[in-house]
């Protein structure tokens, strides 16, 4: 049974105050980065960054982040979500307030290591959370759908706040902007979210090795990426890096398995809801990180687009993904969870194989690519997460949140890995220099075509195995946890 099955709101009107907490939580996730990235030329500047240095203070959040959302997703469920998201709002100002005693690079990137353990701490529990307030999985979607839009408004408007911003205030005021957002969802949530039962928790230890294992695999399976990136196919590092996070997932998995207590039981992870949606989140993420690359690229380097222009370029997968929110519980009410779930994942990879096989043929192929990428995202964003919790026991949803973004952080970082190899496998040159050759040009189509069709087929795949864990379920709805 739920923790708050007695007086659950029975409608997002009754949990507005808790609602607003937990979408400012996921508006800080979403609008940090972005807001961030279009202040790296300044803060080069004015700190005397290297390149590598300005790399690492987006790059260190996101590892951060990444590597540690599995143990607080773990330790959220055994001490209280809503105290361990209340101590990671707490981090999190502090963590902004300290952005004014910054002067060089290596302090501005402990503050953002700092930011990756407050948004590991408040992310996956704002999902949580956000599923347990309600006892009707129509108003799951709901609240997911609604905390969701307000984190990709922060996205989408993030680099045009963040010039403005610039235009009359110094950097740090970019992430001194996280500490109102702090105190919002901690008035919201301390006023919103009842304390946790301690029927609702559980207290299993902590698999310490489990825990070490598991992050040290995802920050390597998030480095090994930009290795990929910056060295190509050639980089001993990269390839080491990659070596280092296999075997340390088999070990993971191993480690579980005998594990009196895992961190994360397997079993639950193999039902079929958890199993597929931990699926359907991966092609997704896959297939979304991978495109918005290749059309980063395409439209800037290939076609000479300016920034400016590049960014109107982007302009229907954002309108997509914002407005969008508004069709998520209709589509879901009329499919139901488990078709919405599989059918959205579907469109995520049919937009992907579009842009593989025509994005070269002209803008309006590389458009309706990015629609049919955003839309399918916007629902299986939703979905998916909640057939995760769905599957899982009401002591283990912190974890399974995390668990879900987790999957999308590793499967994203792997799409680019594959585009970077296969670029610096294929294109001869320095790909940023202006001025491309004909030769140059066709290379980088090959390599566009070649990077997104083995994307598209593993994240076809993903989907496939998706459904076949879908319909077993079909076969054996007995098994539904809720």
């Amino acid at each position: 049974m739920l923790e708050q099955t007695v007086g659950a709101p029975r409608s997002l009107r009754e949990a507005w105050v808790a609602l607003a907490g937990l979408s400012a939580v996921f508006l800080f996730e979403m609008l940090d980065n972005s807001i961030l990235n279009v202040a790296l030329p300044t803060i080069g500047r004015e700190l005397h960054a290297s390149t590598t240095a300005l790399q690492w203070v987006t790059g260190a959040y996101a590892v951060v982040f990444g590597g540690s959302m599995l143990v607080f997703g773990a330790v959220a469920d055994r001490f209280g979500r809503r105290r361990v998201m209340l101590i990671g709002l707490v981090l999190l100002g502090l963590a902004g307030l300290a952005t004014v005693l910054v002067r060089t690079a290596e302090q501005l990137i402990a503050v953002r290591v700092a930011m990756g353990v407050a948004a590991a701490m408040t992310t996956p529990g704002s999902m949580a959370l956000a599923f347990r307030l309600f006892e009707e999985d129509g108003l799951r979607v709901r609240a997911t759908t609604l905390i969701s839009t307000v984190g990709l408004v922060g996205l989408a408007i993030g680099p045009t706040a963040g010039g403005l911003v610039l235009a009359v205030a110094p950097w740090q005021a970019l992430l001194l902007v996280n500490v109102p957002i702090a105190v919002l969802a901690i008035i919201g949530i301390r006023a919103g979210v009842t304390a946790d039962d301690a029927a609702g928790l559980h207290r299993d230890p902590v698999d310490v090795a489990g825990a070490a294992l598991g992050t040290a695999t995802v920050v390597l399976a998030l480095v090994a990426p930009t290795l990929f990136v910056d060295g190509g196919a050639g980089s001993w590092l990269a390839w080491t890096a990659t070596a280092a996070a296999v075997a340390g997932a088999v070990a993971f998995v191993l480690r579980q398995r005998a594990a009196r207590h895992p961190l994360l039981d397997l079993k639950l992870v193999a039902h079929p809801l958890v199993s597929s949606g931990l699926a359907f989140k991966a092609a997704a993420g896959l297939a979304t990180a991978g495109l918005g690359y290749m059309v980063t690229l395409q439209l800037q380097l290939d076609w000479g687009w300016t920034p400016a222009l590049a960014a109107v370029g982007m302009l229907p997968q954002v309108a997509v993904l914002i407005a969008g929110g508004a069709f998520v519980g209709p589509f879901v009410r009329r499919a139901g969870l488990d078709r919405a779930a599989w059918l959205s994942a579907t469109a995520v990879v049919a937009g992907l194989a579009v842009y593989a096989l025509l994005g070269r043929l002209g803008y309006g192929w590389v458009a309706l690519a990015l629609v049919l990428t955003a839309a399918g995202m916007r629902v299986v964003g939703v979905v998916a997460g909640v057939n995760v919790l769905r599957g899982l026991p009401p002591d283990r949803t912190t974890i399974g949140a995390a668990l879900t973004d987790t999957a999308g952080e590793v499967t994203s970082g792997a799409g680019i890995a594959v585009i970077g190899t296969v670029l610096a496998a294929l294109f001869t040159g320095d790909i940023a220099a202006s001025g491309w050759s004909a030769r140059q040009s066709a290379e980088f189509g090959e390599a566009v075509t070649v990077s997104g069709l083995v994307l598209t087929l593993v994240a076809a795949a993903l989907v496939g195995w998706g459904i076949v864990r879908t319909r077993r379920l079909s076969a054996h709805p007995a098994s539904t946890v809720s």
